[in-house]
């Protein structure tokens, strides 16, 4: 239950429940929240523990080269650090830090992991049961693993063919499309959560997690078949929020672990990752004719300006450029196929003269 904001007191006394409390005052997602004070603490670490109050912009200048230099980091991961600091002095400690001087990370640009079709369908070959629907659903809707583990039953909309994504990247909503071919695999995973919570409901649990306060609007949602997850897990676990024993989804690294298996069984020699299916699912839109636009609502990507990296792997590239080795092999089997033709033709008129001569 790594995804629910842990509870912390009304009045904290410490520092870092006290940023954590600022933080959700300022209404930011948990994810935000679990990398800025990541950040925060390690910077503190770094500085032998040393109080943010008594430190300022060359303690802040020292660790961000130190992440460039010795830790070797991508310009993204500084990025996020610097803005984690810039939160922790500008936004917490209202300190104004004034320009910074310190060494940046190198910017490397990374091309997204893409399987083909063929290697999407041996990989699914080798999964079973809800793994493979789920990696069904990363590839066919886009679903990052986290927006899929975190999928309701309500979010499933049959009659418009829709998947609603809830607080997504960003705490964005937005819809995908809900694949037709596996509605009926869905129908009977709905109807396995189904049987699942009756279960629950009779051995005095059946109550999950719901964010932000409606909890405390819908008191009896909790416990209702709607808002439970669509994979729940196997076991039930103690909520860090409430205390009270609740049945969460699977756990992300559960279902990375079987994608790990069974692109190791496939044999692909592409790195295994299950937002390699969201790469996959753009890549191929793109390669079947349809605009960026509507990939990038599909993603809920804010900019366009992230799906086009899309472009750089699609086959044979955004110009449907043709290699001129593959230009030379096709120039030589013209030449060899009008070779034979040649050779074909003046075989039949000996034949035919031979004919001839013969009556």
């Amino acid at each position: 239950m790594d995804d629910i904001r842990h509870k912390i007191p009304s009045k904290p006394e410490r520092f870092m429940d006290n940023l954590r409390f600022h933080i959700r005052k300022q209404g930011l997602s948990y994810r935000t929240e679990q990398t800025y004070t990541h950040w925060v603490k390690r910077f503190i670490h770094f500085n032998k523990k040393k109080h943010p109050a008594d430190m300022g912009a060359v303690e802040i200048e020292t660790f961000l080269s130190n992440l460039a230099v010795q830790g070797l980091c991508s310009a993204n991961t500084q990025r996020i650090a610097l803005n984690a600091l810039i939160y922790l002095y500008k936004r917490f400690l209202g300190r104004d830090i004034q320009a910074l001087d310190f060494k940046l990370a190198k910017q490397q640009k990374y091309l997204p992991v893409v399987y083909s079709r063929r290697e999407i369908s041996a990989i699914l070959d080798h999964l079973e049961g809800t793994y493979r629907l789920q990696a069904e659903l990363m590839y066919g809707s886009g679903l990052r693993s986290a927006e899929l583990l975190s999928l309701r039953i309500k979010d499933i909309d049959f009659d418009s063919n829709n998947i609603f994504v809830r607080g997504g990247k960003g705490d964005k909503d937005r819809t995908t499309i809900l694949p037709n071919g596996l509605i009926v695999q869905l129908h009977r995973q709905i109807k396995t959560v189904s049987l699942l919570h009756q279960q629950d409901l009779l051995a005095g649990f059946g109550s999950v997690y719901l964010p932000n306060a409606l909890e405390r609007k819908y008191p009896s949602a909790s416990r209702q078949l709607a808002w439970q997850y669509l994979f729940p897990s196997s076991t039930i676990g103690q909520c860090p929020r409430s205390g009270e024993n609740r049945r969460h989804h699977i756990h992300a690294t559960t279902l990375a672990r079987q994608v790990r298996i069974a692109v190791k069984l496939t044999g692909v020699n592409k790195p295994a990752r299950c937002h390699a299916f969201r790469h996959s699912f753009a890549t191929h839109l793109l390669e079947a004719g349809y605009d960026l636009r509507t990939i990038q609502e599909l993603l809920g990507h804010s900019d366009v300006s992230t799906t086009e990296i899309y472009t750089h792997v699609v086959n044979r590239g955004n110009k449907g450029v043709l290699s001129p080795s593959d230009r030379l092999r096709n120039i030589n089997k013209i030449e060899e196929a009008g070779a034979n033709y040649f050779v074909g033709s003046k075989v039949g008129e000996v034949q035919g003269l031979n004919l001839l001569a013969a009556s």
